[in-house]
């Protein structure tokens, strides 16, 4: 019988993951399975775009995965059981049970900062295409031009406030980019410390610059308590008034893989080693936001794309190499910029060292902007030919297909759900 991989997500990382290993081996030996929530790849780091009222594509991951030789199973996992090696999941169909030998856990992360009382119910983020579209068409509403963006002609604050919690990269992208296309709105970010704390001096005085130049009203050194229906309550006793409140103070991963017995991290991210393999399930592989690694400068990993690319190239090379007999190759875990957009037309390249400390030197303005355009742009092309073109030699698995127990009712009825068109 065939090596069942099942892949959990189809995100940047997922994908990545599925295409290149449908890539190097051979179907005679191995089936590929990817489960994903939604029938959709979803360009994560474009949602802030889509939620200030940019065009972002989504395309059908059956087209996607189509001609792969990848099958596809579009459904919501809701438990992963190690000592069965099964994934249970739910769908429109009542769902049902996979059976794999190699896992790839690449379920992401998802919005954090719900211990904030009112945070869940109140404020609005941009983790999920479904959230970022709710916050949009507030944003229409608030402006009272359904559909439309960029609207010159109005005063900035007119149409309603934004107050965008939380300076990371996604909170300084997501004030920027509402605050360039919707200038009738008035927008506020909030930080908790230094505005672009982890930037260089130079790279923060640009971004002050930028905030400036959009009418972006900066809030740092403080901390939201609090979110209402219209307002955002500070620890110093401040109450902004907001019609939106976009929450963006960080990302937390699902609780599954912590329910599963699988060693987890404070953070509840898998605890792998150097080629991304679970510390307590051999044959579990964390990649994306779902892994706990440390990268070689002896830190973990930030969740993030650039650490996700590294991450899941190692997890690819440890699984080819494993299944296959062959040695691993140690590709580097190493975080060397950060790269954020400011808008469209606005940007910083911000390089990072081995300490995970910003370096002096810096890059900022309108060919950043590029360069980050053509980023995204690349990746959504990657991710949309996962097998590149499906090259004539594969690997074979080392000693042939691995046989497994016979499987059960319940396996045998999966297996068979998963061969249904999607």
């Amino acid at each position: 019988m065939k090596h069942r991989i099942v892949v959990l997500g189809a995100g940047y990382a997922g994908a990545y993951a599925a295409g290149t290993l449908a890539r190097r081996l051979s179907p005679a030996d191995t089936e590929i399975t990817v489960v994903n929530a939604v029938p959709d790849f979803v360009q994560r780091m474009r949602l802030h775009q889509l939620a200030a009222g940019r065009h972002v594509d989504a395309p059908r991951l059956a087209d996607v995965f189509a001609g792969t030789g990848i099958r596809l199973r579009v459904a919501r996992v809701t438990v992963v059981d190690p000592e069965r090696q099964v994934v249970a999941v739910a769908d429109d169909g009542g769902g049902g049970e996979l059976g794999y030998d190699t896992l790839v856990y690449a379920l992401g992360s998802h919005g954090a900062g719900h211990a904030v009382p009112g945070a869940a119910e109140h404020a609005f983020d941009v983790a999920a295409r479904p959230s970022a579209l709710r916050l949009r068409e507030r944003l229409d509403g608030m402006l009272g031009m359904v559909g439309m963006v960029g609207m010159v002609g109005q005063d900035r604050g007119e149409g309603g406030r934004v107050v965008v919690v939380g300076d990371g990269l996604t909170g300084i992208e997501t004030a920027t980019e509402i605050a360039e296309a919707r200038p009738g709105l008035s927008v506020t970010l909030v930080a908790r410390g230094e505005l672009g704390a982890r930037l260089s001096a130079g790279a923060r005085s640009h971004l002050r610059q930028a905030c400036d130049r959009l009418g972006i009203t900066v809030l740092e050194h403080t901390i939201v308590e609090a979110v209402e229906a219209t307002r955002v309550l500070c620890a110093d006793g401040t109450a902004l008034a907001s019609d939106a409140t976009v929450w963006a103070a960080g990302f937390a991963v699902s609780p599954i893989a912590a329910v599963a017995g699988l060693e987890v991290a404070e953070s509840g991210q898998i605890v792998v080693d150097r080629t991304m393999r679970s510390v307590s399930r051999p044959n579990v592989y964390a990649v994306g936001d779902s892994a706990y690694a440390i990268g070689d400068n002896g830190r973990p990993l930030p969740m993030s794309c650039a650490s996700a690319a590294c991450i899941g190239r190692q997890a690819v090379e440890a699984i080819v190499g494993r299944l296959t007999g062959r040695a691993i190759a140690n590709t580097k875990l190493i975080y060397t910029l950060n790269h954020i957009s400011l808008g469209r037309r606005d940007g910083i390249l911000q390089m990072v060292g081995d300490e995970g400390q910003a370096k002096p030197k810096y890059l900022g303005g309108r060919k950043v902007a590029r360069a980050k355009a053509g980023i995204l742009a690349m990746s959504l092309w990657a991710t949309s030919h996962p097998t590149f073109g499906m090259p004539g030699r594969k690997r074979h698995l080392a000693g042939g297909p691995r046989t497994r127990p016979t499987a059960t009712v319940a396996d045998t009825a999966a297996q068979q759900a998963t061969h249904a068109t999607p």
